[in-house]
């Protein structure tokens, strides 16, 4: 350096941060007996701490799916009161809520839930929209694809389980036939019966063949059908909803499963009657509260204790919930995908933003800042629904 040169000053770079609130998630203990799935396993729990969430859990939230509370503590998850996690950022609450617990919610929070469960109490839906609640129903949310990530893993896992309860009984030598389903070499197989062509409806028949039954799916949309088919192969046998040859297949069917179908299905008395003695009945459709079988009386098969003593009655029975019977692959299912959505909404910096960016969310908003977003809600309230993207663009 040349000893007659001064120094010159040169600016030099400095590190800075952007100090961002961490987001705080409510795990609230599901009051309703007949919801028995719970939306994080400890292994998603750690991850949601790892990416800078704070989670807030109710003592023994998590025992319907048979984890106890050390579990979640060893990943970092808060074990607090009722009302704290329900004061937290976002809410995560598949059952349905009571008006005292909508009042516990913080203003402008986000709640997590299920259609149904949200769209069932009047007085709910008026506190959520009294308290500015930004509510989302999980089974409405759509991916890139216009796929709905949340309502086809519940799918796929009712369709499932409604076959492995029903190969259970049937094999039941003491409440059931004690038959397989799939029966052996020289016996003739049980027979299954699947309405609708869906994804429940393909999870069942695809289970179903494997273990050996006779599989026909009934439908009248005939491009579901044929992707069905497609799908499943020539194993699985397709037909329209024709009259006769509905009621043919009933006859010897030993086990009938109801799936969400375009248009809402209904099994009325007259061609229950035609079913023969000892049949299993599901209702997996998109209410799944029996009302595909109308004469029937449901079995909640959340209630482990109900189905033995409904297996002794000599009147027809329908089994609904058949999820809730597996609760722990349900929980382990939801984690999954409530992981990548979660993700999304830290990345948007808030739940307001991530609507903004993420129009698959849009879509499944039942409430937002004080005004009902979707039909269903406002239908509750007998009002008119607001168009979201009016919001969204003003603030």
């Amino acid at each position: 350096m040349n000893p007659d040169s001064t120094p010159t000053a040169v600016e030099q770079p400095c590190e800075t941060g952007t100090r961002r609130r961490m987001l705080t998630i409510g795990l609230p203990r599901c009051e309703d007996p007949a919801e028995r799935r719970f939306p994080l396993t400890p292994e998603g729990a750690a991850q949601l701490t790892r990416r800078g969430f704070k989670v807030k859990m109710q003592e023994k939230a998590a025992a319907p799916i048979h984890y106890d509370d050390a579990k979640y503590i060893r990943t970092g998850v808060e074990i607090a009161s009722r009302a704290e996690t329900l004061a937290c950022d976002i809410v995560i609450y598949p059952a349905r809520m009571t008006p005292a617990d909508a009042r516990c919610l913080r203003r402008g929070a986000m709640l997590l839930t299920l259609l149904k469960a949200a769209c069932t109490d009047q007085s709910v839906m008026r506190q959520l929209i009294e308290r500015h609640v930004i509510t989302i129903a999980l089974d409405l949310v759509e991916d890139e694809g216009g796929h709905t990530p949340f309502a086809d893993i519940l799918a796929e896992i009712d369709g499932r389980a409604s076959i492995a309860i029903a190969s259970s009984l049937l094999a039941d030598s003491q409440k059931g036939k004690g038959i397989l389903l799939g029966g052996v070499a020289g016996i003739v197989p049980c027979e299954v019966v699947i309405i609708g062509s869906g994804i429940a409806a393909c999870a069942a028949a695809r289970s179903a063949v494997g273990l050996g039954a006779t599989v026909r799916i009934f439908d009248n949309d005939v491009y579901s059908l044929r992707r069905a088919s497609q799908e499943l192969g020539p194993w699985a046998i397709t037909s329209s909803l024709h009259p006769h040859t509905f009621d043919n297949a009933l006859r010897a069917a030993d086990v009938v499963v109801a799936t969400p179908t375009s248009a809402p299905f209904t099994l009325h008395s007259d061609t229950a009657a035609v079913m023969k003695r000892g049949v299993l009945t599901f209702d997996i459709t998109a209410e799944a509260d029996g009302s595909a079988f109308p004469s029937m009386t449901p079995v909640d098969l959340a209630f482990a204790s109900a189905v033995d003593v409904t297996l002794r009655s000599e009147n027809r029975i329908c089994y609904v919930h058949a999820g809730s019977a597996v609760a722990r692959t349900a929980s382990m299912a939801l984690t999954n995908t409530l992981l990548t959505l979660l993700e999304s909404i830290v990345t948007c910096e808030g739940p307001s933003n991530a609507l903004k960016l993420h129009p698959g969310m849009q879509k499944a908003t039942l409430t937002f800042f004080g005004k009902p977003a979707h039909q269903r809600a406002a239908a509750l309230l007998c009002t008119r629904s607001i168009d979201i993207s009016i919001f969204l663009t003003l603030s």
